[in-house]
């Protein structure tokens, strides 16, 4: 029976192109129609009808800035589904080791499509832990990879009382050996209005832009270091002066970024 399925696939994928000409697989004339079926199922399951699971710690790393801040960050992603259906959960945190506490902590729960071979549609929720008044956040973004391998994640947030926001993401990896990456990063976060209570600003609120060097170790296991740069702008930077924080800071990192 085995072989009997297999080679009914294998003349299914020859003769594919021929016979969608024709609107019918010449296959059925040879094979009894439960092969046939067999064989379909197995071809559909080989070209992507697996339904897996995917984990990834992007980045848990180690900061220490120039305001003497040491900072325990996560940013952390998983998804379950297939080829073109898939669940996706995000979170992101930033722990002030000094102070004991989250400045910033976040979930998203999301439907993701995909809308082309390179792109994903997504939509779905986003809880707001810190800061504090906590907020739920409609979602609806697009993830995906660019031309030239860059990978992008951009979104917009509508909050439960009415505030819109932006987010935008990029990667890009250089293999400078098979296991030593550098990988340049950037994030922009923008407001369409002044948020008072969370001290954030019309426009574009903050941008961060950082080099990380990792080594893989294993595929799923690269310890990295690097530095990063951010920046708040316009009403926001008046909030963190106001706080008698700094508008401008540079952190050196470590960390670990982890995938199974």
């Amino acid at each position: 029976m085995r072989l009997h399925i297999s080679m009914a696939t294998a003349t299914l994928m020859a003769i594919v192109t021929a016979s969608a000409a024709l609107g019918q697989n010449q296959a059925d004339a040879y094979y009894p129609p439960e092969e046939m079926e067999a064989a379909r199922e197995a071809l559909r399951e080989g070209a992507g009808g697996q339904h897996l699971f995917f984990f990834q710690a992007d980045r848990f790393e180690y900061q220490s800035r120039r305001d003497d801040e040491e900072i325990a960050l996560w940013d952390v992603n998983a998804w379950y589904g297939g080829r073109v259906n898939r669940i996706w959960v995000k979170s992101e945190a930033e722990f002030e080791l000094g102070e004991g506490a989250f400045e910033e902590a976040d979930l998203q729960l999301l439907y993701s499509r995909a809308i082309t071979p390179y792109f994903d549609l997504q939509a779905g929720i986003r809880q707001d832990f810190e800061p504090d008044p906590m907020r739920t956040h409609a979602v609806i973004g697009i993830q995906g990879l660019a031309p030239y391998w860059f990978e992008v994640d951009g979104a917009l947030f509508l909050s439960d009382r009415g505030e819109l926001t932006g987010q935008f993401e990029a990667e890009y990896e250089l293999l400078l050996t098979q296991r030593l990456i550098l990988q340049p990063r950037t994030e922009w976060t923008w407001s369409a209005e002044d948020i008072p209570e969370l001290e954030i600003g019309s426009g574009l609120n903050s941008a961060a832009v950082g080099l990380r060097l990792r080594y893989e170790i294993f595929r799923e296991f690269a310890p990295y270091i690097g530095v990063e740069w951010s920046r708040s702008f316009g009403a926001t930077a008046d909030y963190v002066t106001a706080a008698g924080g700094r508008t401008e800071n540079t952190a050196l990192v470590a960390g670990i970024r982890i995938w199974f």
